[in-house]
């Protein structure tokens, strides 16, 4: 039998860290049964944890956004398939299942997205997202004419765009970082009980 892979770098022991940043990850083991792998594997650099955490809060949990959730976490699923994370593609489609309350959703969106179960509005945004995550260069008015024709605002082309560039740093810091999903991830929210949310 072939050995799992390991991380690259060893994860630092919950108890060492700083009182802030370790309150908040047994606040989350609290809420979903299990710490996620990316809060000990950043927690190595305390400022950085802080860094990163800030803006993914900032975006992910925006109230005033007029991207749901689910929007939000398709977004990251299909633009960290494109960047080929595992981690970011695992953890965030089961968040993604249980937002949407579709078990297949997660999977046809990382897989092919212009194939998914999906309304042109939300197409669009994905295209808007892939066009930011390969090729953010070509960017251009047309790219914004195509959202405004499905009712986004420049101001939700933004979140799309830092959502899109945030979590493509996380996606490489996880991929070089040999970062594993947390086996409890890939069976969240395609079962049948009440799943809890992160």
């Amino acid at each position: 039998m072939t050995a799992l892979p390991q991380p690259r770098f060893a994860h630092p022991d919950l108890n060492s860290l700083p009182n802030d940043i370790r309150s908040k990850i047994i606040e989350v083991q609290n809420k979903a049964g299990f710490i996620p792998n990316v809060f000990l594997a950043l927690a190595r650099r305390p400022a950085e944890w802080r860094a990163f955490f800030a803006y993914h809060d900032a975006l992910m949990l925006n109230e005033d956004s007029n991207l749901t959730k689910g929007e939000r976490e398709m977004i990251v699923t299909s633009t960290s398939a494109a960047n080929k994370c595992l981690y970011c593609v695992v953890a965030h489609g089961a968040i993604l299942r249980i937002y949407e309350k579709k078990p297949l959703l997660a999977d046809q969106v990382a897989v092919n997205y212009r194939k998914a179960e999906i309304p042109p509005r939300q197409r669009a945004m994905l295209d808007f997202a892939h066009k930011v995550c390969l090729k953010s260069d070509e960017i251009e008015d047309a790219d914004f004419d195509a959202l405004h024709a499905h009712g986004f605002t420049d101001e939700d082309a933004w979140d799309i765009a830092a959502i899109t560039a945030f979590f493509g740093l996380s996606n490489r810091m996880a991929s070089f970082s040999n970062m594993l999903p947390n086996p409890e991830f890939y069976l969240m929210g395609r079962l049948p009980k009440q799943q809890k949310l992160l």
